[in-house]
């Protein structure tokens, strides 16, 4: 099988102007992105997946591979959609744009399912939660899955419900998901031409309208996790955690 990881990268972020080109350790975030995912063992490719000239350059100037996409995307998942398309392959991996702590076993942890089970089609990655702020944020997105390690349900609440009102983080009961994405390249390219659905609107994650659709995602369970830059202030907790992994 072809692997190709696709890294959507656009210019309007509206928290953080220009993300992608945002320079810190010496590098623009982008390319902390694309440096660690080309370590990954699986991925026979990287390519980032933009709507802007200035950062399609930047790519090409650091040695990177970059693809102009429409400006028209409204997620970053339609957006490597047009790129997969663009490309011969089997599977697709969505690597978060934003995400410059992500690590290369991180994403073939997340591949391998799709490589050793036909009737997996779409996978991602959970971690466990192990305090109560991280628990509480609605910006940290939680999944349960089934006993196959299938989601059951993606939310920004915590979830699940204790009814008793303790939250016991010793019980294996609350995961925080990784919002990295594995598909096989025809599943990809029929999610993105599904409608968007009730529950994803609402809870504003797409991975709900696969859900809703009655399609199934493999959750793999990782040690590992990555920290997300949407605002200013997480710049310095990148640069933290890079440097202890250092």
């Amino acid at each position: 099988m072809k692997i190709i990881g696709i890294i959507p990268a656009r210019y309007g972020s509206t928290r953080l102007k220009a993300k992608p080109l945002i320079e810190f350790l010496g590098k623009p975030l982008i390319q902390h992105v694309f440096e660690r995912a080309k370590l990954s063992r699986l991925l026979d490719k990287v390519i980032v997946a933009t709507d802007n000239k200035l950062i399609y350059d930047k790519v090409i100037k650091f040695g990177g591979e970059a693809v102009m996409t429409s400006v028209a995307h409204k997620s970053g998942t339609d957006r490597a959609a047009e790129a997969a398309s663009k490309y011969t392959c089997d599977v697709i991996v969505n690597i978060q744009g934003d995400e410059p702590t992500i690590t290369p076993e991180l994403i073939d942890e997340a591949i391998k399912p799709v490589l050793k089970n036909d009737n997996v089609y779409y996978s991602t990655l959970k971690t466990k939660i192990n305090c109560k702020n991280d628990l509480m944020d609605p910006n940290i997105v939680k999944v349960i899955t089934d006993k196959d390690n299938f989601a059951i349900y993606f939310s920004r609440l915590p979830i699940p419900y204790s009814f008793d009102n303790k939250t016991d983080f010793t019980g294996n009961y609350y995961y925080k998901h990784i919002g990295l994405y594995v598909y096989k390249k025809d599943f990809l390219l029929k999610f993105v031409s599904l409608k968007s659905t009730d529950l994803e609107k609402r809870e504003r994650l797409e991975q709900l309208r696969a859900l809703e659709n009655g399609y199934k995602i493999k959750v793999v369970e990782t040690k590992g996790d990555t920290i997300s830059v949407d605002v200013a202030d997480d710049i310095e907790k990148a640069k933290i955690f890079i440097q202890n992994q250092k």
